[in-house]
């Protein structure tokens, strides 16, 4: 399994200057993953409308609520029985070898990089809408809030949960205020289904409603689920708080447990109330800002720019969480020799990962500044298409690698502690693989996802060959890859030299 790698075993003071501080309890891991996923709430999903009608997007949601259970109590088994920063490079790691691990993280590492980079993109539109600056200031709030939650997050891992709490709470309580408000002005059939299929098949409006629960049929329903997707994006970043965590081995599952629960909750209640208000599926298909819209709708467009400040307050808190997950990913990969070791190095009072978070927030800003660059008024298009969709396939990627670790784990570990048992077991990972494997299929038959996924590709085939050549040559026995040698079975095959 370390067939064709070289490790060096560091000295004391190598770990003594990338330690981590353990604070998160189990409400603050909660926080950690819903708060990473709750933008999507806010807008993204709707677009599947478009694609499915409503019933459509129904089912879509279910799907994906399905595959997300079975990975997040996939994960909630490996993440207590291997307690470390690298989440998705660790279980692959244990699983799969060396370059099964840098492969995984590798493919974690592009969803995490880029995800924060979409979201700052609308993020900045609403401040743009709300503070009435120049297009052409959009640059500044990109840097502004890269600045601002990157040394957030430097400042100290107390503060930074702190923080996340917070706008987690703050989001849940936006969406709550537009729940209730909702409740007076549903008319299902009325608003919900005024969704028709036109003669290509498109979305058309049906005036009066009363339309079809599946205008597009069960295939629209299919094509709806990469959208139904960033109902639930990055929840699986929890484990990455191992080392930060006070009991790893008891709060990681509860964590991941109420939180997917919180956001299916969330999911199903914002698909039927945002829908089933005079704003109606076929206007919410065609908004950047659904629940924006929605609360114009029920409180009109006098109070619109404090309205769109409260609506942006779910865009932070996503972008304040998945910064946090960048920053362990990117550390995790970088102690164990994967990345240059100086991106693990943690600050001396703080111990906080300072290099690896200030890196991912440049690669972050830069990429915004070169695709503004290079595709200028079509930047927009851009970012919501290719970028966000890049994130969604490295995701896909990320589960089926994740569920077959697990399925390794169980077949060639059975003796490995696990304090936590998924109650799904081996059919809930290959659920999982399998709906993770129908996304990317019907995401390749829309034309801005096959840019994406070869994105992608380019950007993974570069990261295998640099470490075909020179990474695998330069790995450090850290807490996951002496783990990972440490329970290797009879079968496997390594050889470790020690420099």
């Amino acid at each position: 399994m370390g067939k064709g790698v070289k490790y060096k075993k560091m000295d004391k003071s190598y770990f003594e200057s990338r330690e981590l501080k353990r604070h998160a309890g189990v409400w603050s891991l909660w926080a950690l993953g819903v708060g990473a996923v709750i933008s999507g709430h806010f807008s993204g999903w709707n677009l599947g409308l478009a694609s499915g009608g409503w019933g459509g997007m129904f089912i879509a949601t279910c799907v994906v609520a399905v595959m997300y259970v079975g990975l997040t109590q996939s994960v909630a088994e490996m993440s207590p029985a291997l307690p470390h920063t690298g989440g998705a490079y660790s279980f692959a790691r244990s699983a799969m070898g060396p370059w099964g691990g840098f492969f995984t993280g590798l493919v974690e590492n592009l969803e995490f990089i880029l995800t924060p980079a979409v979201i700052v993109f609308f993020l900045s539109n609403y401040m743009q809408g709300i503070f009435g600056s120049d297009p052409e200031m959009l640059p500044f709030w990109w840097f502004g809030f890269y600045t601002f939650f990157t040394l957030l997050n430097i400042v100290g891992v107390e503060l930074s949960f702190r923080f996340t709490v917070a706008l987690t709470l703050l989001a849940l309580g936006c969406l709550g205020i537009f729940w209730l408000s909702s409740i007076g002005s549903v008319n299902f059939t009325t608003y919900a289904l005024d969704i028709k299929a036109g003669a290509d098949g498109s979305a058309e409006h049906l005036a009066g409603g009363g339309g079809s629960l599946f205008p597009m049929g069960w295939e629209g329903a299919l094509k709806a689920m990469p959208f139904a997707v960033w109902l639930f994006l990055a929840i699986e970043q929890l484990p990455l708080a191992a080392e930060e965590s006070v009991d790893p081995k008891k709060d990681m599952p509860k964590g991941l447990t109420y939180g997917i629960i919180t956001l299916i909750i969330s999911a199903f209640l914002i698909i039927w109330l945002n829908a089933s208000i005079p704003l109606g599926s076929y206007a919410l298909s065609q908004s950047g800002e659904p629940l924006l819209d929605g609360f114009k709708v029920l409180y009109g467009d006098n109070i619109a720019k404090l309205l769109a400040l409260v609506a942006s307050i779910g865009l932070l808190a996503s972008f304040h969480t998945i910064i946090f997950a960048f920053g362990r990913q990117i550390y995790s990969l970088s102690r164990a020799g994967y990345f240059p070791v100086m991106l693990s190095l943690t600050h001396s009072k703080r111990k906080t990962p300072y290099t690896a978070l200030i890196l991912g927030s440049l690669i972050g800003f830069t990429v915004l500044m070169v695709t503004k660059f290079l595709a200028g008024k079509e930047s927009e298009v851009f970012i919501g298409g290719a970028l966000l969709n890049i994130a969604v396939f490295s995701a896909m990627l990320s589960y089926i690698l994740q569920c077959g670790s697990f399925l390794l784990l169980r077949k060639n570990k059975p003796d490995l502690e696990r304090p936590y048992i998924s109650p799904f077991g081996k059919i809930g990972a290959w659920i999982t693989i399998f709906l993770a494997s129908l996304i990317i299929y019907f995401q390749l038959q829309d034309q801005s996802y096959r840019t994406a996924v070869f994105i992608s590709m380019v950007y993974l085939v570069i990261g295998l060959i640099y470490f075909g050549i020179k990474g695998r040559h330069r790995l450090i026995l850290s807490p996951e890859e002496e783990f990972a040698l440490e329970h290797e079975t009879k079968k496997a095959l390594v050889k470790t030299e020690v420099l």
